[in-house]
């Protein structure tokens, strides 16, 4: 069972291309604020969206839903999800770790070239974590309709402001 930094270890370790967002991201660029799960914006690249479903089904996790892991790879699987579904993230889900959650944003307003060009890394004791810019994560958190995203808008334009 890892942490936040163990996972991000793990990924970085692994040649997984992602950026994280949402509430870890918030925290990341110094808004306090509660956080359970992990989400990311993954380079949905064959090779790497294999290598991620490898990492995390040597974790044990599993789709939140009932497909199969492996259908995250599929972009025409992916563009129905979104079409059809209205989805916006993969969830997945290990039960026995602290951190039960890990989301893949797959319909993001900000696609991941462009988040990598923005994008700040962040080096905690050693592990290197690549993490949305300001601008972009207000960006992708004016595109939803939750009470705890408007309150980090605020923050974090506070924070650009500084």
């Amino acid at each position: 069972m890892l942490d936040y930094l163990g996972i991000f270890g793990e990924l970085n370790n692994n040649s997984i291309r992602y950026i994280v967002v949402g509430g870890t991201a918030v925290n990341l660029h110094g808004v306090p604020r509660m956080t359970y799960d992990v989400d990311i914006l993954l380079d949905l690249e064959d090779q790497n969206i294999r290598r991620f479903i490898q990492l995390l089904t040597s974790w044990g996790f599993k789709p939140k839903v009932p497909v199969k892991i492996e259908e995250l790879a599929d972009s025409a699987k992916r563009g129905d999800w979104i079409k059809n579904k209205s989805m916006k993230a993969f969830n997945l889900v290990n039960t026995s770790w602290a951190i039960r959650e890990i989301d893949v944003l797959i319909d993001s307003p900000i696609d991941f070239a462009a988040a990598d060009r923005n994008k700040k890394v962040f080096d905690i004791r050693g592990v290197q974590i690549p993490v949305i810019g300001i601008k972009d994560l207000i960006a992708m958190k004016e595109h939803t309709d939750r009470q705890q995203d408007a309150a980090d808008i605020r923050s974090l334009k506070e924070l650009r402001d500084e």
